[in-house]
C-alpha cells in the first residue's frame, strides 16, 4: 500500500500556493484493507475513503472506461493492480496529473511541471474528449491563472466536444454550477472568452442574438467587476448585460 498526494494540491504547492484541500490516491490496496486500517468508506461510483484522523479523502487508484454519454457516462475500475500512472492518466489537464509521495519525491508522467513553468493548459490524453464537463473545467483553469493559455491540441478538442453535442448531455444544474465557479477566479472574464472562441456559449445560451452583442464590451464589465460580488450576481450580469449595452438611451 503506497499513498501519494495528487492533483490540486501538487500543482498549487508547485505554484507557490497554499493547497485549499488535500486529496490522496491509495495505489496496491483494496476497501477490506482501507476499513481495517479506520478509514471510513464513501462515495457511490468508485471507492473513496476519509482518513480518521485528518478527515483528507483517499481513493483507490482507479481507470475509467466511456460507456455511455454524459458526465455519468463511466464505468470505473479499481483494483491494487491499477498504477499510479494509470490513475494519473484519467485526469483531465497535466498540471492536475502531478503526484508526490510521503518523501517528497514528484511523478510527473505526463509533463505537467513543465507545463507549469511554460503556463499550459493541455489535456492529458485524448480521452479528455470523452467527458463534456471538462471544456467547462479547462475554462475555469484558464480563468484561474492570469497568464496560462489553453495549448491548441485541447482547444481542437474542445471543438470536438462542443461539435459532437454531448455539451447536451449535461444537466442545466451542472453547467449552472461550473459557471459559478469560474466566476469565481479571479479572471472570470477568460472564461467566457474560452466560450465564445469555443462555440460553447452558443450551445449553453442559444437564444442569444450573438451577432449583436459586443462580445469585448461584455467581458471588460465582467473583467472590473470587483471580486466582492458573488458568482450569481455576475452570472446575472452576463445575462443581462448584452440588453442593457443594446439599449437607446
Amino acid at each position: 500500500m503506497r499513498t501519494y498526494l495528487v492533483g490540486g494540491a501538487v500543482r498549487d504547492q508547485l505554484l507557490g500556493k497554499e493547497p485549499k484541500e488535500r486529496d490522496w490516491v491509495v495505489v496496491g490496496s483494496s476497501p477490506d484493507e482501507m476499513i481495517a486500517k479506520g478509514f471510513k468508506q464513501v462515495g457511490k461510483d468508485f471507492p473513496v475513503f476519509i482518513h480518521p484522523k485528518s478527515g483528507e479523502e483517499y481513493a483507490l487508484a482507479r481507470t475509467e472506461k466511456k460507456v455511455g454519454k454524459g458526465y455519468h457516462g463511466f464505468e470505473f475500475f479499481t483494483s491494487p493492480a491499477v498504477t499510479l500512472e494509470e490513475d494519473l492518466k484519467r485526469r483531465d489537464i497535466t498540471i492536475n496529473a502531478i503526484a508526490e509521495d510521503e518523501n517528497g519525491k514528484i511523478y510527473d508522467p505526463f509533463n505537467g511541471v513543465n507545463d507549469i513553468k511554460n503556463k499550459i493548459i493541455k489535456h492529458v490524453s485524448n480521452a479528455f474528449c470523452e467527458d463534456p464537463l471538462r471544456v467547462f473545467r479547462v475554462a475555469r483553469f484558464y480563468a484561474r491563472f492570469k497568464d496560462f493559455e489553453i495549448h491548441e491540441d485541447t482547444e481542437k478538442l474542445i471543438e470536438k466536444i462542443v461539435s459532437s453535442g454531448e455539451i447536451k448531455s449535461l444537466s442545466v444544474e451542472r453547467i449552472y454550477s461550473e459557471i459559478l465557479k469560474g466566476l469565481e477566479e479571479e479572471y472570470a472574464d477568460k472564461m467566457f472568452l474560452s466560450f465564445e472562441t469555443s462555440g460553447i456559449l452558443r450551445e449553453i445560451l442559444p437564444e442569444f442574438n450573438y451577432s449583436s452583442i459586443p462580445f469585448h464590451a461584455l467581458l471588460t464589465a465582467l473583467r472590473n467587476t470587483p471580486n466582492s460580488i458573488k458568482a450569481e450576481s455576475k452570472f446575472l450580469m452576463i445575462l443581462v448585460l448584452p440588453s442593457l449595452l443594446d439599449m437607446k438611451i
